[in-house]
């Protein structure tokens, strides 16, 4: 392959996309991060490396970052990119790319999945039938979406998706971001302690990283109280779970659904017995025609680098 990039091999950290892991050793010379001895690995072939893919599982941390000292471009597959230090990837000129767009309408469906599966008991009723329980009498009333206030902290691409679907099911919507966006025809609401406050159910769509860390705390869980649902398939840093297991065993909060947690995969006990959570495995954006686009999109990215052509989708930070 000509590039404009010196010649050398292509990083993969670990955990990627199958098909992703393979499409870049069909088209580079690759190296792969180990889980173990990793130092002696980067001091034998650290300069060898010109590019990193990696996903939001994978950390690239400032240390692996300086380990490589001809390190150019990092192709994230995912769109948020939390997992790099972004600050000595900036400080290094190198560039970075994400996988934005391709995956909001899987994410924005399984954000309404949660809400409904809260909403209207679908987890609880399934268990109810399993359990041979149906005969001895009528499953309990559930709540409903339609007819209710939908707030959406993040109108972004992702939140964006979820209005539209939550409006398709009869509820009303309104969103918080930093700034109201323009041209959308939703209330704005200026915090999300007030967006709390104005809804009855509240999906968290938000980057992950300093500026969102706890943003969800329990001044917001408490404006949504007893009847509200917290929706989360943003990042797990994005909520203060002590406050929310706290809300729930309170009863302060009506329920969640969460797709992602602080310490994944690691769920705080105290949510795995309760009927008024769904849980699930940090899947929103886990359909196979999600993680092939995505996949795609990343191999774009690295092979316009290579190739000394502008990113196809660089993260806002990075102009290159």
């Amino acid at each position: 392959m000509t590039t404009h990039h010196p010649a050398g091999a292509v990083l993969r950290v670990p955990p990627l996309h199958p098909g992703t892991h393979e499409a870049v050793a069909a088209s580079y010379p690759t190296l792969d991060l180990p889980a173990e001895g990793r130092a002696e690995f980067l001091a034998a072939h650290g300069e060898e490396v010109v590019a990193i893919v990696c996903s939001n599982f994978s950390p690239v941390d400032a240390d692996l970052i300086e380990a490589l000292p001809r390190l150019g471009m990092i192709a994230n597959f995912g769109v948020g990119y939390d997992n790099i230090d972004l600050a000595t990837a900036l400080d290094r000129g190198i560039a970075v790319s994400n996988t934005p767009g391709v995956l909001d309408p899987a994410v924005a469906e399984h954000a309404v999945a949660l809400l409904l599966a809260v909403r209207r008991q679908v987890v609880v009723a399934d268990r109810y039938v399993r359990e041979g329980r149906w005969p001895e009498g009528p499953f309990p009333l559930t709540g409903q979406v339609a007819g209710t206030r939908v707030g959406i902290l993040g109108l972004g691409r992702i939140g964006q998706a979820v209005a539209t679907r939550v409006e398709a099911l009869g509820a009303t919507v309104s969103y918080h971001n930093r700034r109201p966006a323009p041209g959308v025809p939703y209330a704005y609401q200026p915090s999300p302690v007030a967006l709390a406050a104005a809804v009855d159910s509240l999906v968290v769509v938000v980057p992950g990283g300093a500026a969102t860390e706890g943003l969800v705390g329990a001044e917001v869980l408490a404006a949504l109280g007893p009847d509200g649902v917290l929706v989360n398939v943003a990042r797990g840093s994005v909520v203060d779970e002590a406050a929310l297991v706290a809300a729930l065993e309170a009863g302060t909060l009506g329920g969640a659904g969460l797709d992602v947690f602080r310490d994944e995969p690691r769920v705080p006990a105290a949510l795995l017995g309760r009927d008024e959570v769904v849980l699930q495995p940090h899947t929103a954006s886990g359909t196979v025609t999600t993680r092939a686009a995505m996949g795609a999109l990343t191999l774009e990215n690295l092979a316009a680098w290579m190739s000394g052509e502008p990113l196809i989708t660089p993260i806002p930070e990075t102009t290159r």
